[in-house]
């Protein structure tokens, strides 16, 4: 398996994300366009960065110079229990509540309030766990 957040890593997220009409289609339909980070706590920066326009993601890889609109960080050990194990509506709460998950930017209220992001969201970690 390769390292999470690498550049393979992040490109098999892209293929399987742009393969999943479940993740891509709500996002679409609600013209979602952003780059979403993902790393480590306590880093600068994050690793790994995905660029989606209009639900499909247009690049991915190692994080760049580029902002980001969505910064999402956690320990190496959750990420890797929630690859492992799924991380559904009933994890998400608790992540939050708990600093489990942090988002170092991007609003998690407008994306939990919006069931195209949020169902979104949830299915990205099920490919997450195929990667």
């Amino acid at each position: 398996m390769e390292p999470l957040f690498s550049e393979k890593w992040m490109a098999a997220l892209k293929d399987k994300w742009n393969k999943s009409p479940q993740v891509y289609e709500p996002l679409q339909k609600a013209s979602f366009s952003a780059r979403i980070g993902y790393g480590f706590k306590g880093e600068p920066r994050a690793r790994g960065m995905i660029s989606i326009v209009h639900g499909l993601v247009l690049h991915a890889g190692v994080m760049d110079d580029g902002e980001l609109d969505w910064d999402l960080r956690a320990t190496p050990e959750n990420w890797a229990s929630w690859i492992e194990n799924g991380f559904g509506l009933t994890k998400l709460g608790p992540a939050i509540a708990t600093n489990t998950l942090q988002f170092e930017k991007g609003n998690y209220r407008q994306m939990i309030s919006n069931p195209s992001l949020s169902q979104a969201f949830l299915q990205h970690f099920q490919l997450m766990g195929k990667v």
